[in-house]
């Protein structure tokens, strides 16, 4: 699988991320010749346990960080943090949930936008809101180096490329952009990319933008 790197738009001190942020930013994806393929979505959950008898002790997670993906429609990924895990489940593990009723869907970030190719890099950009809302969160960017599928062989090629966007970028607005690495090493995910590492970076970013104040 393709290496992706998840990053999201970090405005300058004083400015606030607006949908103009994301509109500028499609417009340097096409001034680098990007052609757009197409729309994308990434939904992000936070699953808590169900308390009915307080008196009944029942083993479970206190948290479930929950991921669906548009380009993987049958899996749901599961991401355990106190745990260290990433797991893949049948994408019917959401309905067995809501039917046992053992978990309920406490918050859903969604993820979603515009996809880009650009030669061997395949681009995305995107706003993320609360779920039923319009609630702004951030702005989600992602770069897929559609090659090689080596984490290591690929960072130094993927960095100058979020360079040369950021130089491109920087022509018309204020800010930068940041890429947000989980270390895939403490969820014993390996150097070759999977879904389960764009599964962590996503839930990493919906922590991230839940945990930065908005106006």
């Amino acid at each position: 699988m393709p290496v992706k790197w998840l990053c999201y738009w970090q405005p300058s001190g004083g400015t606030t991320v607006s949908s103009q942020v994301l509109v500028d930013l499609i417009k340097s994806i096409e001034s680098m010749n990007g052609v757009r393929s197409g729309r994308w979505q990434v939904t992000a959950s936070q699953h808590r346990p169900i308390r009915r008898d307080q008196a009944v002790q029942v083993e479970c997670a206190r948290e479930l960080l929950g991921v669906a993906f548009s380009e993987a429609p049958n899996k749901y990924y599961f991401v355990l943090r106190p745990d260290h895990m990433v797991v893949e489940a049948d994408s019917t593990i959401q309905s067995i949930m809501e039917n046992l009723q053992v978990y309920r869907n406490h918050l859903t970030v969604v993820f979603e936008g515009f996809q880009y190719q650009l030669g061997d890099f395949h681009v995305k950009a995107g706003r993320a809101v609360i779920a039923h809302s319009e609630n702004l969160r951030g702005i989600v960017l992602e770069v897929e180096y559609l090659p090689v599928s080596s984490l290591g062989k690929t960072h130094q090629l993927m960095q100058e490329f979020v360079d040369i966007w950021q130089e491109v970028a920087a022509q018309s607005m204020t800010g930068r952009i940041v890429h947000l690495e989980p270390n895939f090493g403490d969820y014993s995910l390996s150097d070759q990319y999977s879904w389960q590492h764009t599964a962590l970076q996503y839930i990493s970013l919906m922590v991230h933008f839940l945990s930065q104040r908005t106006n």
